[in-house]
């Protein structure tokens, strides 16, 4: 046979399979009507840590309990749709990853600044070692100089509406290492940059140089959905109307195990407890509401760059569903652990198991912190530490108390729709603290026990964890309860 009539073949054959490849429903020909994209069943990975909790209906409110705390909690069935929710509360470790990152895009941000401030070319990179500059190395793309379309295009039109340059993550290089060892710096520009963190040498003990906690603040940003829905008419500053910036003091307020006690002698818990590694696993206190709240827009946004850097390396797109605060009806829902009218995570009546021994950490008697010496804890206590519920959460009673992102009011449980219930979280300064703690007495361990506090207070027996939302119908492996 003609090789040249072999090779028309065989190019036919190839081309005549990449057709029937590309040919989707319909055979790939427009034949006028509408043809959705066909797609396979969307099934959620499971977050770390995370557990999900199945959509469902439960009897909110006290239940077969008379007691004469005005709790303003009265019976009323509800329904809740499924999510994913923290197993523990978040530890001191997991929040000091938000507060590193939070340090290290400053100090990159300082030294990206100072490169431009010193003449540094991103376009020549060699400029930088010709002059000295270490702080070249921050900016993204100076190690090679190439840039992209987009990057050209936000160096033209960086300039804000307050003609202040934004801070703009993508342009920094988080690949180079930074040297926090004041013997490590490698010149002069970054040692005077780098020390602009440290608090100022009449503001130190004993000559100490620690970071200026002061100075390590989070920007994110949040849309008031609820407002905007609400909002009649098309107005040209629409959504300018409902966009926040939001600009938060990340570092927790160590000083609250002092000020939440008078006369009390918590100075150990003060100067160790967030930053030691022997309190690693217990979790996070002294927080506000605003800086949980950053806690999960930063959670979102680490999330998004790891599978932005994935997109990268195999086209996948994809966006994570943001994390966020559990309203105060979720928290209810997944702390009964699947359990109707039971007064406690664990069921109930006793706040303590067959042999005796207690089944949170909160305060058991007047004056008596830590009378089950088996897991007896003057404080907090490690995370896991008691049984988990039936949904496989931990501490959902006793510990420290968590913060909701639903507004507090009286007649909540009232006024709201009997649907995924809530209170915009702009209706109120003070918000829904669910939980009890471990200075609480056990009625407040009870589920229906309802409790508030100001969203900018820091408490030593406050918390949080977060939650993500997941569509329903997902096909998710659902804890069966024991």
């Amino acid at each position: 046979m003609n090789k040249a009539l072999v090779a028309v073949i065989i190019l036919s054959f190839t081309l005549s399979s990449c057709n029937m490849l590309r040919k989707g429903r319909n055979g790939g020909k427009d034949d006028g009507q509408i043809v959705g994209e066909k797609s396979s069943t969307w099934t959620p990975q499971r977050p770390k840590g995370m557990v999900p909790i199945p959509s469902g209906s439960f009897v909110l409110g006290q239940t077969d309990y008379d007691f004469t705390f005005d709790n303003y909690a009265p019976v009323r069935t509800v329904s809740v749709s499924g999510f994913y929710m923290d197993d523990t509360e978040t530890t001191n470790s997991e929040y000091r990853v938000f507060v590193n990152y939070v340090k290290d895009s400053i100090a990159r941000t300082m030294l990206a600044e100072k490169a431009a401030e010193l003449g540094f070319d991103p376009t020549n990179p060699g400029s930088g070692e010709q002059t000295g500059i270490a702080a070249f190395r921050y900016i993204s793309g100076s190690e090679d100089g190439e840039k992209t379309a987009w990057d050209e295009y936000v160096e033209q039109n960086s300039t804000g509406r307050d003609g202040d340059l934004p801070i703009d993550q993508r342009k920094l290089n988080w690949d180079q290492e930074l040297f926090w060892d004041k013997y490590e710096y490698p010149d002069v520009d970054y040692a005077a940059t780098i020390d602009q963190l440290y608090y100022a040498p009449e503001e130190r003990f004993n000559n100490e140089r620690l970071i200026d906690v002061r100075k390590l603040k989070f920007k994110y940003v949040w849309v008031d959905q609820e407002g905007a829905a609400r909002q009649s008419g098309n107005s040209d500053t629409f959504r300018i109307d409902f966009r926040h910036e939001e600009e938060v003091s990340v570092y927790p307020d160590t000083t609250v195990w002092v000020r939440d006690f008078n006369y009390s002698h918590n100075d150990p818990m003060h100067e160790n407890y967030f930053w030691h590694q022997a309190y690693s696993d217990y979790p996070v206190v002294g927080v506000t509401w605003h800086q949980a709240m950053a806690y999960c827009a930063y959670k979102t946004k680490k999330h998004n760059d790891y599978l932005s850097g994935r997109k990268k390396r195999s086209g996948v797109s994809n966006k994570v569903i943001d994390y966020r605060l559990p309203t105060e009806i979720e928290w209810e829902y997944a702390a009964r652990g699947g359990l109707q009218d039971a007064p406690y995570p664990w069921g109930g009546p006793y706040l303590t198991d067959d042999r005796g021994c207690y089944l949170a950490n909160f305060k058991p008697k007047r004056g008596d912190y830590i009378e089950d010496q088996g897991k007896g804890y003057m404080y907090t206590g490690p995370v896991k530490t008691f049984h988990a519920n039936g949904y496989g959460l931990y501490d959902m009673a006793g510990n420290v108390a968590e913060w909701t992102s639903s507004s507090y009011d009286k007649a909540f449980y009232q006024m709201t729709s009997t649907l995924n219930p809530t209170m915009a979280r702009d209706r109120s300064d003070k918000k829904a603290v669910r939980g009890g703690s471990w200075k609480d007495i056990g009625y407040l361990l009870m589920v229906s026990a309802r409790d508030w506090e100001v969203q900018d207070s820091a408490r030593s027996y406050i918390g949080f964890r977060t939650v993500q939302s997941f569509p329903e119908g997902s096909k998710i492996k659902f804890k069966t309860r024991r």
